[in-house]
């Protein structure tokens, strides 16, 4: 449902409290409290069966009672009642619910059955609901405090999201002792129906709302989850703090990448595909929370520290290390400026140790110095208790110094009860302080990794080509003969068959079920070798011996045989013995690195890269990505890694073929997209070297798949199926296809092509550069939400994009923003029709009701276009556009 009656929750006209009562300490009488004491300008509908006033205002026996529309309902009693209750809002229309009510999923079957009973009912009427087992919803920006919390949150422009009841409280206390202020204040319990997704986009699209608080705990829906925080990470930061770092999940695993991806780590790289920042502790989401309410985000990782204290200073610069960051240096103007103020003994250097003997002026003029200087992103400053210094009117004058300035500044006021007048003061004046110099600089680095973050989301693939075909028929079958044959291990001949198939390099692998058949194997193969056990139930070859290396001659291959053979039935008498494998020993040194695949029971199939060989767990580098992987995000997981600093050259070894890894990594992604089957996969060592690269091991875990591909992934892959040859009434056959990040070099030739008039009837505006963030925000795209489809000439040297049909999928999920842009030399050839029936078409498959756009008034082209395929057209106030309705129902 998305957004579907979001706003009869969170901006009602009137609510009901089902539930209500003036019995002191009960949760009815709280919730009507608190709506009244939150200045609610709404009705409000206390409902209590028997009285007739409840806190001085009209009470109602019951829901029907009211006689008056309800837009939101806020139950509160025993659970029990909860079907019948939402029964009646269905029949009168109530658009929102608020359930408080606890005792479902999380007391066992019984409540679960009930959690089931009530979203049946509230999905065929079309009701939102909110919990069950919530402390409520607040909302400041619409007086609304639907929630029986101790205190309402002070207005402001932070959104704060949460499973616990108990977190929202712990974290409205702290915002008011920090004078902070909150748009939202949302608790949604079990949700049964709003999720983390619903309220993601819902704010995401509320421009009073700067950024987005999530405590999690888990997630239910996660495509919509990852789909809606990737689109709003990009315009306003997204903070988490998950609890639950448990690798129990892990140790069942049986492959190396298995257990090497925990849990917790698969949902690090999930917050990191979409852009979120994770914390780590509430102390943290704290001080995270007052940065970005109180400052602007630093644009980079360029840190001042000013104190006039050397041991603090040193602190801030040690926890700072930590990160891999140090102090920013100073430049020549920026050091004379402080060197003529400073006492002759300052430090001379970042940190900026003023010493006890500066002044409250000279305190005051080095940090206005910092905070213009442009050496810097932010300034931390740092004074402890002094019996020289007040902290009250040091904070009076910092603060008057600060109030304009645009620039991201924060304090540590160290000590106790002697400093706490002077943080209020710097509090009330929206500069953030902390009792310490880590939890100031945590908060900087991660506010700092939003921004580094969203840069590399961003960032502009190169234009690749792929050499190798892939056969996914040829993966199929391997796939479905072994679910046929009840076997869940795939051998390592198929194993690497399978690899193949998708063009990745692998080792030749022979079975001989005989000593007879694996000396004339070896012979002909060509000595030395390597004789492997062959076995559909023995994961780990080498860990029971049944991996032999460099055998020189035919009797070293026979004496591996038999003692492959007699190593196995002592490992376990009941294992499958299959033979052995005969493998060329590949001598060449180079870096091995591990590949795997481990479905995920939430996030479903992600892929691990690291160190590989013998030492994959002992040092367990290895970093994971969610797929579809383009080279870009295959470079990024690489430089992730300690391996990485080996695999680009270090001293004397040799720097590897990256360009080729990349491939490969990005070849095994399309294997899981395609393949949902795998449950596990290693490639365990993947050799590489400068010139080639190959797998000298594989093994995969074949299981039935719950969901058939695309639907078994969290991000939705490039969709194929929308390709396809068109033909325009000229007669010009064009390659259409969905948009990818790597076309952004031909979408700026096709921009190039375009007047300034076409421009301006595109963007509506005047554009002269089609600068970069809007180069990206064309290409990337999210393929669940938006699809541009472009029209590519094949008939040159090199294709040539010559124009694009874009639908920008609204949240409500019903209908998208449309519209066509064609380059001038291939105008008026039919190309704009051609690209309409594909937006059409395009809507019709993804389900939507209705398109619609605006159209320049004087681009008479585009308005015929319009009229002649039956879209309403509606004329602006101004005159001067038209809103363009498609109904594709029609």
């Amino acid at each position: 449902m998305s957004l579907y009656n979001l706003d009869k929750i969170l901006k009602p006209q009137s609510i009901a409290v089902v539930g209500a009562t003036d019995r002191p300490k009960s949760l009815g009488r709280s919730l009507v409290h608190n709506l009244i004491k939150g200045g609610f300008k709404g009705d409000i509908y206390p409902i209590h069966p028997k009285k007739p006033e409840i806190m001085g205002i009209k009470a109602f026996s019951s829901l029907q009672m009211v006689k008056k529309p309800i837009d939101c309902a806020v139950i509160c009693t025993n659970i029990k009642t909860v079907p019948a209750i939402m029964q009646q809002c269905v029949d009168l229309g109530i658009g929102g619910t608020v359930i408080i009510s606890a005792g479902g999923k999380e007391v066992g079957p019984e409540g679960e059955a009930l959690e089931k009973e009530i979203l049946a009912i509230a999905e065929k009427g079309g009701v939102r609901v909110v919990g069950p087992n919530c402390l409520g919803v607040v909302s400041s920006q619409a007086n609304m405090n639907a929630s029986f919390a101790h205190i309402m949150a002070n207005p402001g422009n932070l959104a704060f999201i949460s499973q616990s009841g108990a977190v929202c409280t712990s974290v409205l206390d702290f915002a008011a002792q920090e004078q902070m202020g909150f748009s939202h204040f949302i608790s949604i319990g079990s949700m049964l129906d709003v999720d983390f997704g619903d309220l993601i986009d819902y704010l995401g699209n509320d421009p009073e709302v700067k950024s987005i608080l999530l405590y999690v705990e888990m997630i239910n829906n996660h495509r919509k989850f990852i789909s809606a925080a990737r689109a709003v990470s990009r315009v306003k930061p997204i903070v988490v703090l998950k609890s639950g770092r448990s690798q129990a999940g892990a140790k069942a695993a049986q492959s190396h990448t298995g257990s090497l991806v925990g849990e917790d780590a698969v949902y690090d790289a999930a917050f990191k595909r979409a852009g979120i920042v994770r914390v780590d502790t509430l102390g943290d989401l704290f001080g995270c929370a007052e940065l970005m309410a109180k400052q602007p985000r630093p644009k980079g990782p360029r840190l001042a520290i000013v104190t006039n204290a050397g041991g603090p200073g040193v602190m801030a610069a040690d926890y700072l290390a930590s990160y891999g960051l140090e102090p920013a240096p100073l430049s020549e103007e920026t050091f004379a400026k402080l060197d003529a103020i400073c006492p002759p003994i300052w430090s001379k250097s970042n940190p900026m140790d003023l010493t006890g003997a500066a002044t409250p002026e000279t305190f005051k003029k080095a940090i206005d110095i910092c905070c213009h200087s442009k050496d810097f992103d932010a300034v931390l400053i740092m004074l402890p208790p002094m019996a020289m210094f007040s902290s009250v009117e040091f904070a009076k004058d910092i603060a008057e110094a600060l109030f304009d300035l645009d620039f991201p500044t924060f304090a540590v006021w160290l000590g106790g009860k002697e400093m706490e007048a002077g943080r209020k003061i710097l509090n009330q004046s929206g500069i953030p302080t902390y009792p310490n110099p880590e939890g100031a600089i945590r908060a900087f680095h991660y506010m700092y990794t939003y921004g580094r973050n969203q840069e590399m989301l961003q960032e502009i693939p190169s234009e690749t080509s792929q050499n190798a075909a892939i056969d996914p028929q040829k993966a199929r079958e391997i796939a479905t003969r072994a679910l046929e044959n009840k076997e869940s291990l795939l051998t390592e001949v198929d194993s690497k068959n399978l690899l193949r198939a998708y063009g990745i390099p692998a080792t030749l692998a022979k079975v001989a079920e005989s000593a007879k058949e694996a000396r004339a194997m070896a012979a002909e193969m060509g000595f030395p070798v390597v004789v492997k056990l062959h076995s559909k139930t023995i994961t780990h070859k080498s860990d029971m011996g049944g991996v032999v290396l460099d055998l020189r001659n035919e009797n070293e291959v026979v004496k591996a045989f038999n003692t492959i053979q007699a190593a196995t039935r002592e490992y376990d008498p009941e294992a499958h013995f299959g033979g052995v494998t005969i493998q060329p020993m590949i001598r060449q040194k180079g870096q091995e690195v591990i590949l795997g695949v481990k479905r995920d029971p939430d996030f479903g199939p992600v892929i691990m890269f690291g160190m590989g060989g013998v030492m994959t767990e002992l040092f367990k580098d290895r970093a994971i990505g969610l797929p579809p992987l383009n080279h870009l995000l295959a470079r990024r997981m690489i430089e992730e890694t300690k391996v990485y600093r080996l695999l680009k050259g270090y001293r004397n070894i040799a720097k590897v073929n990256l360009d080729q890894l990349e491939e490969i990594m990005v070849r095994l992604s399309q294997l899981v997209i395609d393949l949902p089957e795998i449950a596990e996969l290693d490639i365990n060592p993947l050799l590489l070297t400068p010139g080639w690269a190959s797998a000298l091991d594989a093994r995969v875990m074949i299981s039935p798949a719950a969901e058939p591909s695309p639907l078994h992934l969290s991000i939705s892959p490039y969709p194929a199926e929308y390709e396809g040859f068109r033909e325009t009434k000229t007669g010009h056959k064009l390659f259409i296809r969905p948009i990818k990040p790597e076309d952004a070099p031909m979408m700026l030739e096709l921009f190039e092509t375009m007047s300034q008039k076409s421009i301006y009837n595109r963007f509506l505006r005047k554009v002269t550069v089609l600068d970069r963030d809007t180069l990206v925000r064309f290409t990337q795209v999210d393929y669940d939400r938006d699809l541009a489809l472009v029209a590519l000439d094949l008939s040159g040297h090199k294709p040539t994009m010559v124009g694009l049909t874009r639908l920008s999928g609204d949240p409500d999920g019903v209908s998208a923003e449309w519209a066509i842009v064609v380059g001038d030399p291939w105008q008026e050839q039919g190309i704009g029709a051609m690209l309409m029936n594909v937006a059409i078409e395009t809507g019709k498959k993804r389900g939507l009701k209705r398109l619609w756009g605006y159209l320049m008034a004087e681009n008479k082209g585009m308005v015929a276009l319009h009229k002649r395929f039956g879209s309403k057209l509606t004329k602006t106030k101004d005159g001067k556009k038209y809103q363009a309705v498609y109904d594709l129902d029609q």
